[in-house]
């Protein structure tokens, strides 16, 4: 484990370290033991000097922003490539390809969405870790710019009085520690998706934009237990990833939509210091390992406000929209498959209650990314499909006010009828509105100034401009 860089100045230590040494070396009147308890840190000086320089090493990996991207890179790699992750070979690399260019045909018939066109893609684990790294970053820097602050925020309110003009020194160090951990949980859970997911689209977001693909080692480990031929598995799975390319596709503010919902999430998080404190006490600084283990547990994981129930409401929503939308489609565009309604329940389940991999995510930022209400939607979709048709259904993706809200998953057959509500008063604004813009409110007005002789204006009487109403006839 490397140390900290010499300090060529006048200085011999950084800020940081002088605060550690006051702290850990018995100022007068000072209890390190109790200090420490304070700030929510380890009471052993060389458990605490010996974790302080494992974070500096970790940092001095290299890091921009409230996140260390190459540390959380290489953490996702590492743990990707921790169960055997072959190179996607020719014949595998053509079956995946066949079954989307198949999926693409079969879907035409039962959306009206257009084809995508794309060049359907097999990848490795790592390779999806490449492909998705770009948009893991959009999804997690809202949050990893609160947890930034609020760790900071927090260390230096637990922190004694004493110590905190030197805390304030150092908190952009603070800042880059709380980046290198958030980073290397990051890595670690990006790294567990890529061990479980099994197209580019599987969590319900569009990770690796304008792509569609298929991990062939993942598919495999699905249809494990299953007594189903592993080319059904494959066109079943295709189909759902294709429909998820269209329909990310064709409605542009989509993804928008649910990345708001993550970012107004995210605004309200705060740092749980007894639960960093009770973290750091399973730490062991001989152990390089033992922080990566000890902060894969959640140590940011916030207890959410009002505004972030709502936020979440509305991602969890939308995300059973997308998931029971794909799940029709699939279904309709697969009837003639055999498996076909078995392989639709075990994604049902498997999409509603998450694995391993996405509750390692929902502890790292506090949200699970879980369509629940996934059959409620898909049957909220068929209803729309027999009462409007194809097209009068995936109009509704056409602009976010037309999405159903969660009321609507409640009752879907009511939808219509509280449409047709809310369009009639819609209609009815409309219809005000075009009138006052017109001048149609301002006549009834005018007649009743005329007729009782009132005064018009400065400019006299309507018709005669400039003619003062009190001056004589002439």
């Amino acid at each position: 484990m490397t140390s900290n860089p010499a300090n060529n100045g006048d200085d011999p230590q950084d800020p940081l370290s002088e605060m550690f040494a006051k702290f850990f070396g018995g100022g007068e009147g000072m209890d390190p033991a109790e200090m420490a308890k304070a700030a929510g840190l380890p009471s052993d000086p060389n458990m605490l000097a010996q974790m302080f320089q494992q974070v500096q090493a970790m940092m001095s990996a290299g890091g921009d922003g409230p996140v260390n991207w190459k540390l959380a890179h290489e953490s996702a790699r590492q743990v990707a490539a921790s169960d055997n992750d072959p190179s996607i070979g020719a014949n595998q690399a053509r079956e995946v390809d066949e079954a989307l260019r198949l999926a693409e045909l079969w879907l035409d018939p039962v959306t009206d969405f257009e084809g995508t066109g794309l060049i359907g893609r097999a990848w490795s684990r790592a390779e999806w870790v490449e492909a998705t790294l770009g948009t893991w970053k959009r999804l997690t820097e809202p949050v990893a710019n609160s947890i930034a602050f609020a760790l900071t925020s927090a260390m230096t309110e637990q922190v004694p009085e004493e110590m905190k003009e030197m805390l304030g020194g150092a908190r952009s160090m603070l800042q880059n520690m709380g980046g290198a951990l958030f980073g290397m949980q990051l890595g670690q859970a990006v790294g567990a998706l890529a061990k479980d997911v099994v197209s580019s689209t599987d969590i319900g977001l569009p990770l690796a934009e304008g792509k569609m693909a298929l991990l062939p080692t993942n598919m495999k480990a699905f249809g494990e237990g299953l007594d189903i031929p592993e080319s059904e598995i494959r066109l079943f799975l295709a189909v759902r990833e294709a429909a998820h390319a269209r329909l990310f596709m064709h409605v542009p503010w989509l993804a928008g939509h649910l990345l708001g919902a993550i970012e107004s999430y995210a605004r309200g998080i705060h740092i749980d210091m007894s639960r960093i404190e009770e973290v750091a006490r399973d730490i062991d600084p001989t152990n390089p390992e033992s922080m990566q283990n000890a902060f894969s547990q959640g140590v940011f994981m916030p207890q959410r406000t009002p505004e972030q129930e709502a936020a979440l409401l509305k991602l969890e929503t939308t995300l059973a929209l997308v998931e029971g939308w794909v799940d029709e489609l699939s279904a309709a565009a697969t009837a003639n498959l055999p498996s076909s309604g078995a392989l639709r329940e075990v994604v049902r389940r498997r999409r509603a209650t998450g694995g391993p991999s996405e509750h390692a995510f929902a502890a790292l930022v506090g949200l699970e990314l879980r369509p629940r209400r996934l059959r409620d939607a898909a049957a909220l979709w068929a209803a729309l499909k027999e009462e409007r048709g194809l097209a009068g259904r995936d109009a509704i993706w056409h602009h976010p006010d037309l999405l159903p809200t969660a009321e609507d998953l409640d009752d879907p057959a009511g939808f219509s009828s509280r449409r047709q509500l809310l369009d009639a008063s819609d209609a009815e604004v409309d219809e005000a509105l075009q009138k006052l813009l017109s001048g149609g409110f301002d006549e009834p007005q005018a007649g009743k100034d005329s007729a009782s002789g009132g005064e018009s204006g400065d400019d006299g009487e309507p018709g005669t401009p400039g003619r003062d109403p009190k001056a004589p006839d002439a």
